[in-house]
């Protein structure tokens, strides 16, 4: 029987031995309930790619240098690394659905601060706060996509997070099409935060109330304290290898692979197509397969795919490689935010916002590691880092994790 099955279409999934009962739910209020939570994946990653897109808006304005700039980049991560175990707390008690009100509504107004900011001390203060709001805003839609998924008979966070990186694309694109037109970046940035205000606000009603969770009992706290080291060390591992392709393949197509200059960032565009395929797929999968199936073939496909790419260095080669690594990692994350949502006796909010700090760790260290390793040796021993990290998680994490995985939680 798959993870994420049901034997009721109309009522959550039985509670676990820490977990109350929860009040049944129709099926159609739980579909509206997806499609709101997708819309608020989206519109996050629309947002995210506003900040994106006028990087270069900022260093230009403030006329920074790239070791500047690079700290002011480090401000939106540090604040939402620093914010992951407060604002865990914060889900936790006042519940995913205001959560994601609240804070979308913050996230909205920060978003047109960071261009809105007339000095640059001030400018790190909007970053801080910008990175705090999307940390919140994180947060609680995937604990909302957590109690969705349990109250379905079938899984859906992996597409959640499809719904995220598709918006990150529109909201790349569409800022893109708005400097060709010349469109003031403030202007372009109201644009942004009223729709994801107004989406925020009109979603918000179609939203469930999480499950409530009872104290934990000193086995139930140990059993998650155990799972939650584990799935956060599986977390960093995971986004060390995803913050290395966003941040190095263009590089190892130009340098490495000797690709065409027309073909230097297809490298980030066959990792991101291979992650978006994976993403919209994953959950047959899941429903197929279970988690604990699908994360030890994601693991294996990502380890070949990175593989691929270092020992067969052609522009090709490579392409396909960078690919299968995106398919191979598309997964991860819903994976184990999933995982961590199920743990008796701590809020899904918590549990996520725990995993969530150590992915965004990994993400921002693991391309300053790989840099390190290559200063010192090559790019391609540098990206060897990305294949030890997915290769012990397809040997070992995968096995280790796998009860943890099959669990379950109302």
């Amino acid at each position: 029987m798959p993870d994420s099955a049901s034997p009721n279409l109309t009522q959550p999934p039985a509670p676990s031995c820490a977990t109350p009962a929860a009040a049944p739910v129709s099926a159609r209020r739980v579909e509206h309930a997806a499609r709101a939570t997708m819309a608020l994946f989206f519109v996050n990653g629309a947002t995210f790619a506003t900040w994106g897109v006028h990087i270069p808006t900022i260093k230009a304005r403030f006329g920074l240098s790239d070791a500047v700039l690079s700290l002011a980049m480090l401000a939106v991560a540090g604040g939402a690394i620093a914010a992951m175990g407060p604002v865990g707390r914060w889900v936790g008690r006042v519940g995913s659905a205001a959560a994601c009100r609240r804070s979308g509504l913050v996230y909205a107004l920060a978003t047109v601060a960071i261009l809105a900011m007339p000095e640059f001390a001030l400018l790190i203060l909007a970053l801080i706060a910008f990175g705090t709001a999307n940390a919140a805003f994180d947060v609680g839609m995937n604990a909302q996509a957590a109690t969705v998924e349990a109250s379905r008979t079938r899984p859906i966070m992996s597409a959640l997070h499809g719904m995220f990186s598709l918006g990150g694309m529109a909201g790349a694109a569409v800022g893109g099409v708005l400097l060709g037109l010349g469109v003031p970046p403030l202007a372009h940035a109201l644009g942004m935060a009223v729709l994801t205000a107004a989406v925020t606000a009109g979603v918000a009603p179609w939203l469930l109330d999480d499950h409530p969770v009872l104290p934990p009992s000193a086995h139930h706290r140990a059993h998650a304290v155990r799972a939650l080291w584990l799935l956060s060390l599986m977390a960093f591992l995971g986004l060390v290898g995803e913050g290395a392709m966003y941040d190095w393949s263009s590089v190892y197509m130009r340098e490495v692979a000797l690709a065409p200059h027309a073909w230097i960032s297809a490298g980030y565009a066959a990792f991101s197509g291979g992650m978006a395929c994976g993403r919209f797929s994953g959950d047959r999968l899941r429903a197929r397969w279970s988690d604990a199936r699908t994360l030890g073939a994601s693991a294996w496909v990502a380890f070949a795919g990175i593989l691929l790419a270092l020992l067969w260095p052609a522009p090709a080669a490579s392409l396909v490689g960078f690919a299968l690594m995106g398919l191979g990692a598309a997964n991860m994350v819903p994976i184990f935010f999933v995982a961590a949502s199920r743990l008796p006796g701590v809020t899904p909010a918590e549990a996520i916002s725990r995993v969530a700090r150590f992915a965004y760790i990994g993400l921002l260290m693991g391309p300053v590691m790989i840099g390190g390793v290559a200063h010192v040796t090559s790019l391609r021993y540098g990206l060897g880092v990305v294949a030890l990290t997915m290769g012990w998680i397809a040997v070992a994490g995968a096995r280790l994790a796998r009860p943890y995985l099959l669990a379950r939680k109302a």
